[in-house]
């Protein structure tokens, strides 16, 4: 992890970039994984696409329980091969707490919680010393910046907070998380290339691709950010 003075000029060491979905998987795998806020309102139409962070997990995992409190899940949950989907909150002590697991996943996640340092706390004194990976949209993207410009901003109306490199590390470090590491994730327009065809898609993807290599060039107007850490 970085040591930061929080200088205003300081010069923070960020990595390339890499994929979010392809990290978390990756190291779900042959895990029994908790996944947290696993499904939302793309989850219908990302099923049959490899954006669906859950069931990529699902594929590779040794189990999975998935939380999410969408009103578009049944009160008895979905079961999906060696996942089970079930309704209730993240942060139910209760709930979490009941079930051996390996890894945590919260992806995409804590920008709409109320109070992420709660939940890190939470996460920590009900799962002490497992793997944590965390990712969220950054506050100081490259998309954003763009969209600014013009008067615009891409945040959806159920977000709470966006976080920067440093907010993120402030967390770590007050919840006491045991040990963590911050990495840059490349934006992908999954939502957009999903639902455009033609010419359309194709603009999707070249800005898409441009921002990407603008992103290898400045890391800190990556996408996003995951946090692997150890509770």
């Amino acid at each position: 992890m970085n040591k930061l003075t929080y200088q205003p000029l300081e010069y923070i060491k960020v990595t390339r970039p890499v994929s979010r979905i392809d990290y978390v998987v990756d190291n779900c795998r042959s895990k029994r994984v908790l996944d947290l806020g696993c499904w939302d309102e793309t989850a219908l139409y990302k099923k049959e696409t490899p954006f669906w962070l859950h069931d990529r997990i699902k594929k590779v995992a040794k189990s999975v329980i998935g939380i999410d409190s969408s009103p578009s899940l049944p009160n008895g949950g979905i079961h999906l091969g060696n996942s089970t989907i079930l309704k209730g909150s993240v942060t139910d002590k209760q709930l979490i707490s009941k079930f051996d697991i390996d890894v945590i996943v919260a992806g995409e996640l804590i920008e709409h919680l109320p109070n992420t340092f709660e939940f890190f706390l939470l996460l920590k004194e009900v799962h002490p010393g497992k793997r944590f990976l965390c990712t969220t949209p950054n506050a100081t993207s490259l998309s954003n910046i763009i969209l600014g410009i013009f008067k615009r901003e891409s945040t959806h109306q159920d977000h709470l907070s966006i976080y920067s490199y440093k907010t993120l590390n402030t967390i770590c470090k007050k919840a006491n998380v045991s040990s963590y590491e911050l990495f840059p994730y490349y934006v992908k327009y999954s939502e957009m290339r999903t639902q455009s065809k033609g010419y359309k898609k194709l603009l999707v993807q070249f800005a898409e691709k441009s921002i990407n290599i603008a992103e290898t060039i400045s890391p800190l107007l990556s996408g996003g950010f995951i946090i692997d850490a150890i509770l």
